[in-house]
């Protein structure tokens, strides 16, 4: 590793130099991070409220969590799956009794994960439900954001993730969000459909929030038609929204279960897919896997980073603090021009911002809060992600509330 002493302008220069530019980041070279701070190479420090994109819910380099990455990678790094290891068996049994499964498919990312769970799906609806071949239907949602492989940007409705990438993967029908209905309506329509994949809050739509009962009645209509419920909570599970899982607000267990970002504490890329014996069973050796998936280090880390979830009552936290955070922005939104609406769930929250005549303007909100020692991102144009990791304290909470509305009122 190389010692740098380059300024940050010259690092966000090879950045844009000898990478491919598929992402368009703040102009901010961050160096190091502990708990809810991160710091720049000049040094300064700020307050995180992105998390990577939800990733770190237990906060920047946990001890506990480094701790065993760097014991386990000193130990045993990588086998593939060509032979057992003495780690992933254990953290199959602790993940899958963690999360009240009887099977657990342990990948590395979300979209493998995705992936894995819409193959899983079609395998049952052939060999379970007795669909014809190649018919079954997974049913989506619109302004969904499940990963960017070529399938499952098949079936986005945002013309950034999927323009010139076809031809597209077939099998997907999408419907509006937040609409049992439209699901309803489909299922009787259709005698092809194997699942249905939603996001219990959708994310990059900007912590958008389904009706109360929402998921209930789709999982309900998903038992009624023997469809297979199945959960996209990469971004939403894992404490982030106050409950160890979003779903289990409305008491619902998807029949399977997709997770990543902070299954690992954001130290490594591990997901999982969770399902039932019956509905795993399906899958017989040789018909999928992945060289890194279950291996030593992730399963190792992923044991301690739920331990971690567990242990500091990081669920609690989020809720908690959540419903603080939400009420000072309301209060906030009642007499601002630019700060509209603020929605969430636990800490995974936006902001809408009354961008009329400033197209930009959300984006130069979080420039402003660079500033002012808070990192956000817009998601859309008009849309300000706040979900910082699950260890902030109530104090750290409304200083960082603080800094928000003055930076908004830099711009009023």
């Amino acid at each position: 590793m190389k010692d740098s002493k380059l300024t940050a302008h010259e690092l966000m220069e090879l950045e844009n130099k000898y990478g491919a530019h598929n992402y368009h980041p703040l102009p901010i070279v961050l160096d190091r991070g502990e708990g809810v701070f991160v710091w720049d190479v000049d040094g300064k420090k700020y307050f995180d409220f992105l998390s990577a994109y939800s990733a770190v819910n237990q906060g920047h380099c946990h001890p506990r969590i480094i701790n065993t990455l760097i014991e386990q990678a000193k130990k045993l790094t990588l086998t593939s799956r060509a032979f057992y290891n003495s780690q992933l068996g254990q953290y199959e049994e602790f993940v899958t009794q963690y999360f009240g499964y009887e099977k657990v498919l342990p990948m590395n990312t979300g979209a493998e994960a995705v992936e894995t769970a819409i193959k899983l799906c079609r395998k049952w609806a052939y060999k379970k439900k007795g669909l014809p071949e190649n018919s079954a239907q997974i049913v989506v949602c619109e302004n969904n954001f499940h990963g960017r492989t070529t399938t499952i940007v098949s079936f986005s409705v945002d013309p950034e993730a999927y323009n010139h990438y076809g031809p597209y993967t077939p099998g997907f029908i999408v419907i509006p969000y937040n609409d049992a209905d439209a699901l309803e309506k489909v299922m009787n329509e259709n005698q092809h459909i194997a699942g249905f994949m939603v996001e219990p809050i959708q994310g990059e739509a900007g912590a958008y929030v389904p009706d109360d009962g929402y998921l209930k009645k789709c999982y309900n209509l998903c038992s009624q038609y023997n469809v297979l419920f199945i959960a996209d909570e990469v971004q939403t599970g894992i404490a982030r929204t106050g409950k160890l899982l979003a779903c289990d607000y409305e008491d619902v267990h998807p029949d399977i279960l997709i997770l990543g970002k902070a299954l690992s504490g954001g130290v490594y890329p591990v997901s999982a897919v969770l399902s039932s014996k019956e509905i795993m069973d399906v899958i017989r050796p040789g018909q999928h896997g992945s060289t890194f998936g279950g291996n030593p280090i992730a399963a190792a880390v992923a044991i301690t980073a739920l331990e971690v979830i567990r242990d500091e009552k990081l669920a609690e936290n989020a809720f908690a603090l959540g419903k603080i955070f939400r009420n000072e922005m309301d209060k906030f939104c009642e007499n601002s021009n630019i700060a509209s609406i603020i929605r969430g769930k636990g800490l995974l929250n936006a902001l809408v911002i009354n961008n009329e005549g400033h197209k930009n303007l959300a984006w130069d909100i979080c420039l402003k809060l660079i500033e002012n020692g808070l990192l956000a991102k817009p998601t859309h144009t008009n849309i300000i992600r706040f979900a910082p990791p699950l260890v902030i304290t109530e104090k750290q909470l409304f200083e960082c509330v603080e800094i928000i509305k003055k930076t908004i009122k830099e711009f009023e």
